[in-house]
């Protein structure tokens, strides 16, 4: 399907929604289990493209990954912190946790291995990761020395054994939970200085379902350790809910009006994008939650915000997309460095708000949007997940909106305009 119109919600909202997996959270939990000694059982995992890219790589990496579809269940029978293969070819796609991740784990292994991706993949940066690394004494480096993928590791010459080192997190946390994971088996552990708060619950994030593996670690400002020659437990584990897909649809709510429960998502989350439902509290939305789901009501009628969203840098496009329908202005601060996502979604964003009739101002970290008289247009989506299903909530409030290659939610949401359209019932 080339494009898909989006159909304006004739009423106020009363859905209960059931989210897919989260992504980071089913990725992170299939590297822990293939770390673990035994056979783990991942239950309410997402399967979408950027999963099976990293249950795939697993497979090349000589592990056991069963995907039981119905179920929305992966099986990972682990090998106690070793790599079954000695060396592969691993292809991530466009999918940057698998990129990142596996780049770190592959320094557990013995043999020489290369990791590439898509187009865009190739001008993402890993500098960052590469130096961190390379400090400690790894084999690992750009194969076209521009600090991005194809990324070679070479561990056929020595065993890595980690140590002390930094790394600039400021383009990425993904570098600092990449190097994080494998860290409790390697001999040495890893003494690692964080540069930069980009996206910190994300790191959050790691180190707590490092724990509940079975890894300790601990953390002194911009210093955290992982101490060596621990072990994963291998065990049955159940992914939560998707707090960043939540996002559209609690969107949805403050946008037209109405209440949508979000089911499974609660307060304890270990994902900082649970943090959009605060931002749309600011803005007036009502955010009631309890014991195994949430409840995002609004009226429709909103405000805007000046919020930094560098902990939360996901859901800067959800908050973009409503944005000029608030009252007042809004302004997005603290996240130039996703401009080096899966497209540079700053400059995506300002242009499609522009397109619709939005007055955006480009800062070189963010976006400032005034309320504005919007009116119908296509919306290009720049292979980016994110930008397609952020405008497609703008078309529940503007009618004539149209997503362009609406296929590329496959990332991360394959389902995602089929529950959007749910939406409609239930107005």
């Amino acid at each position: 399907m080339d494009e898909i119109e989006i159909i304006p919600l004739t009423g106020p909202l009363d859905a209960r929604v059931v989210l897919p997996g989260s992504k980071s959270i089913t990725n992170r939990a299939m590297v822990l289990a293939a770390l673990a000694q035994g056979r783990s059982v991942l239950d309410s995992v997402l399967l979408s493209d950027d999963t099976r890219y990293m249950s795939d790589a697993l497979r090349v990496m000589g592990f056991a990954v069963e995907i039981d579809e119905p179920a929305r269940r992966i099986t990972v029978s682990g090998r106690g912190g070793t790599i079954p293969a000695h060396g592969g070819e691993i292809f991530v796609g466009g999918a940057g946790t698998v990129m990142r991740f596996l780049v770190a784990m592959v320094t557990l292994g013995e043999g020489r291995f290369r990791v590439d991706g898509n187009q865009r993949m190739r001008q993402r940066p890993i500098g960052p990761q590469l130096d961190a690394m390379q400090r400690l004494g790894a084999s690992v480096y750009s194969e076209r020395d521009n600090n991005c993928p194809p990324v070679i590791v070479d561990a056929s010459r020595t065993r890595f054994e980690g140590g002390e080192t930094s790394v600039d997190a400021r383009a990425s946390s993904q570098f600092v939970s990449a190097m994080l994971m494998p860290a409790p088996i390697w001999k040495a552990g890893l003494k690692l200085r964080v540069i930069g708060d980009t996206a910190r619950p994300f790191i959050d994030m790691t180190l707590r379902l490092m724990e509940a593996w079975g890894a300790r670690s601990t953390v002194e400002d911009d210093m955290i350790v992982v101490p060596g020659g621990q072990w994963y437990r291998a065990q049955r584990f159940i992914v939560e809910p998707d707090a960043s897909s939540a996002s559209y649809f609690a969107a949805a709510a403050a946008l037209v009006g109405g209440t949508v429960r979000i089911e499974g998502l609660t307060s304890s989350s270990v994902q900082g994008d649970l943090g959009f439902l605060g931002v749309l509290q600011q803005m007036g939305a009502r955010v009631v939650w309890h014991p195994d789901h949430v409840e995002v009501a609004g009226t429709g009628r909103f405000t805007g915000v000046d919020v930094a969203m560098n902990s939360m840098p996901d859901m800067v496009a959800t908050l973009a997309a409503i944005a000029p329908f608030a009252s007042t202005p809004t302004t997005i601060r603290n996240v130039a460095f996703i401009r080096h996502h899966e497209s540079d979604r700053i400059r995506a964003l300002a242009t499609e708000l522009r397109r619709l009739g939005a007055t955006v101002v480009e800062n070189d970290d963010g976006l400032e949007i005034a309320p504005s008289a919007m009116h119908p247009a296509a919306i290009e989506t720049y292979d980016d997940h994110r930008i397609a299903m952020s405008f497609a909530v703008t078309g529940l409030k503007l009618s004539g909106v149209k997503i362009k290659d609406p296929g590329c939610v496959a990332k991360t949401f394959p389902d995602f305009f089929e529950r959007l359209a749910a939406l409609q019932t239930a107005s």
